[in-house]
């Protein structure tokens, strides 16, 4: 039961300070000053990394990827849309009008 109590506060502990952005290796190195032992302080931030995931919002919205293409002097280059024939001529020569 005393292992227990440990943990809880040690995944606490990660809760806590990580939301105040102290580094990991920091909180790390600080647990083991302390006496706490190298597995016990990274069996309490995979806790800890879990509790945080419950809580991050779930995003329904996949991002839109945009391409474009810029000259020599960051101008935007407008490429018209390929027919059908000009596709199946590109396939086979790999030169565009």
């Amino acid at each position: 039961m005393r292992r227990l109590d440990h943990k809880r506060e040690l995944v606490d502990y990660f809760l806590k300070n990580l939301s105040k952005n102290y580094t990991e290796d920091s909180l790390k190195f600080a647990l083991m000053n302390q006496g706490y032992s190298r597995a016990a302080i990274d069996q309490a931030l995979i806790e800890a990394h879990k509790e945080i995931a419950k809580t991050a919002p779930i995003l329904k919205e996949k991002p839109v990827i945009k391409y474009e293409l810029f000259n020599e002097n960051n101008e935007p280059i407008k490429l018209k849309p390929m027919t059908f024939w000009e596709k199946v001529k590109f396939f086979f020569k790999g030169k565009r009008l």
